[in-house]
């Protein structure tokens, strides 16, 4: 038997659980994103008001299970869009090595299109 990855036994975890359940029907590409971005402010909530917070474990636990449901969104949307999720980062990733070369933005927290200007003053 061939092993299955993590992704991809994620993928059929959740797959089973939104069949069981029916769910299928109220996930739509809109219903999904709306969904990715609830979760998203529940995981910002856990650093609001906190420039430097205290990551105790329970902390963390909390902020796991909050990441957890933002990922599950987007495995989800994902695959109603008809996408690979990983592959789609893959490619994001190479985008941003080429917006965000090393000897411009090493230890920068700007924007690209500042580092991009700013990097073109010196030439």
């Amino acid at each position: 038997m061939d092993k299955i990855n993590k992704t991809e036994q994620l993928r059929l975890a959740l797959r089973e659980f939104v069949n069981e359940r029916a769910w299928d029907q109220f996930h739509t590409p809109r219903s999904l994103s709306i969904s990715i971005s609830i979760e998203a402010s529940e995981l910002l909530e856990h650093f609001q008001w906190q420039e430097h917070p205290d990551m105790d474990p329970v902390k963390v636990e909390e902020v796991k299970a909050e990441a957890a449901d933002v990922f599950m969104y987007l495995m989800l949307l994902s695959e109603r869009l008809n996408f690979d999720l990983v592959e789609a980062a893959l490619v994001k990733l190479e985008a941003n090595r080429i917006k965000y070369p090393v000897e411009l933005s090493h230890g920068s927290a700007a924007k690209y299109t500042k580092l991009m200007s700013e990097g073109t003053k010196d030439e």
